[in-house]
């Protein structure tokens, strides 16, 4: 069992910046990808950035490439993500989660667990 555990949220003013934490206990996630995922009001959760186990190789959605950035720091069980220039639509809960795999997903399917989520508000 993996628990995960985000924070970092809150409101902030558009054009700010927040950094997301993930922590992860119960088990070592160096082995695995690890994602974030988004899910605002009314809609479906939607992928947003991946990073693969060695924290070599990234993806993002394009609606947040160039503004958000996905790191880990394996040997703090830890998974970041730095998001600038924020933009009112991207208000939403913000899940982290574990891949089955190595390599980065982007599929919800390819992800185990999931944390409870952290809120990100983003007024215009």
């Amino acid at each position: 069992q993996v628990q995960l555990v985000e924070s970092g949220g809150g409101l902030v003013q558009a054009g700010g910046s927040l950094r997301l934490s993930c922590t992860a206990s119960g088990r070592t996630i160096s082995s695995y990808a690890m994602g974030w995922f988004r899910q605002a009001p009314g809609k479906e959760r939607e992928f947003v950035a991946t990073i693969s186990s060695r924290g070599g190789s990234t993806y993002y959605a394009d609606s947040v490439k160039g503004r958000f950035t996905i790191s880990r720091d394996n040997a703090k069980n830890t998974v970041y993500l730095q998001m600038n220039s924020l933009k009112p639509e991207d208000t939403a809960v913000y899940y982290c989660a574990k891949s089955r795999y190595s390599p980065p997903e982007t599929a919800r399917y390819a992800y185990e667990y999931w944390g409870q989520g952290t809120e990100v508000t983003v007024s215009s």
